[in-house]
C-alpha cells in the first residue's frame, strides 16, 4: 500500500518564497483550480483524533472528477491513500453518503505545483485560509511517516526563508476560519 506523507506551512511571503524555489530549479506549474468536498465517517467530529478514521474526497480540477480515500496512520498528514477517476461528481457523492460518509468542508484553492526528486512540492492559495506550500513524498505503508516528515521539514526549513508549520488539513484550517 501506497502512503501519502507530507508537512504544510504558512507562506507569508510568496515573492521570496517563488525566488528561493527558482534558486534550487524549481519550476511551478501554471495554476489549476481545484474544487474539493472533504467527507468524514459518520459519527467522526473534528473535537476528536483523525488517527485510524477514514476520509473520503471528492475533487474536480479541470473538468476530472477525483474520488480519494485517506486513513491518517501516524498523524492528519501520513495518510495511506487510494485515489481513483469517476465519471460522475454528483452520483459518486450520493454513493458516498450512502456508504455512511458525511460531508464536511469544501475547499477551493488554486494550485500550483512541481517535483523535485522524488518530492513533490505545492503552492496552494487557499480560499478562506492563505497561501500554503505543501512538501509531500509517497512511500510504503513500512516507512514511518514521522521520520520522513522530518527530512522534508528539513528540506523546507533549507530554504532559508520564513514558514510557519501548520499540523493541519486544509478541512481544518477552512473550518476554522469559517466557524
Amino acid at each position: 500500500m501506497a502512503q501519502e506523507i507530507e508537512v504544510k506551512y504558512r507562506v507569508r511571503d510568496l515573492v521570496a518564497l517563488e525566488e528561493a524555489l527558482a534558486r534550487r530549479g524549481v519550476i511551478l506549474s501554471p495554476p489549476v483550480r481545484q474544487d474539493d468536498q472533504a467527507y468524514a465517517e459518520n459519527g467522526w467530529t473534528y473535537e476528536q483524533s483523525k488517527i485510524g478514521v477514514t476520509f473520503a474526497r471528492l475533487r474536480t480540477q479541470r473538468g476530472r472528477h477525483l474520488f480519494t480515500i485517506k486513513r491518517p496512520l501516524d498523524n492528519a498528514m501520513a495518510c495511506l491513500e487510494h485515489e481513483t477517476e469517476i465519471a460522475d461528481r454528483e452520483q459518486m457523492h450520493h454513493a458516498i453518503v450512502a456508504m455512511g460518509f458525511h460531508p464536511t468542508v469544501r475547499i477551493v484553492k488554486t494550485r500550483r505545483s512541481a517535483t523535485l526528486g522524488d518530492m513533490a512540492i505545492c503552492v496552494d492559495e487557499v480560499e478562506h485560509a492563505g497561501v500554503f506550500i505543501e512538501f509531500e513524498r509517497t512511500t510504503s505503508d513500512q516507512e514511518p511517516g514521522t521520520a520522513v516528515q522530518d527530512e522534508l521539514d528539513t528540506f523546507a526549513r533549507s530554504l532559508g526563508i520564513e514558514l510557519e508549520r501548520t499540523r493541519d488539513t486544509y478541512d481544518s484550517l477552512v473550518r476554522a476560519v469559517l466557524a
